[in-house]
């Protein structure tokens, strides 16, 4: 595994690869999400993490929010897939905003993880974390 691939699959900020950290922490929303029949009447609660591997371009930010990836962008990235309407899987979920998020010319690489935390009673959440790469 080199440098770079090390840096992609932890999600850790690096100079020497100029490779930025940019990153959504427990994003509670409802969603209209799940296979059985009970889920798919009412909303429940989602908590999404993002972490994405931004490849620095060089060129001075100038404190513009243009130069960067914007955490806002991406939650509101995500708020729109959720008010698209139901799926069924967490796992679909997850590529959705996988694939939303490798959209951004400078995201080389990105890791989600939906949980469900009112599915399993003796479980604080289930759900299921992908990592894709550009």
């Amino acid at each position: 595994m080199n440098d770079l691939t090390r840096t992609i699959v932890y999600g850790i900020a690096s100079d020497a690869d100029k490779i930025r950290h940019v990153f959504v922490r427990d994003l509670k929303l409802k969603a209209m999400l799940g296979v059985y029949e009970h889920e798919q009447l009412e909303p429940q609660y989602v908590i999404i993490n993002v972490d994405l591997s931004v490849r620095e371009h060089g060129e001075p930010l100038e404190d513009d929010i243009q130069n960067v990836v914007s955490y806002e962008h991406v939650v509101n990235h995500i708020k729109d897939i959720i008010a698209d309407g139901h799926v069924h899987l967490v796992e679909t979920l997850a590529e959705m905003i996988a694939e939303e998020c490798l959209k951004n010319k400078w995201t080389i690489a990105v890791r989600v993880r939906v949980e469900k935390p009112d599915i399993i009673p003796e479980a604080t959440s289930v759900g299921v974390e992908i990592e894709r790469v550009k």
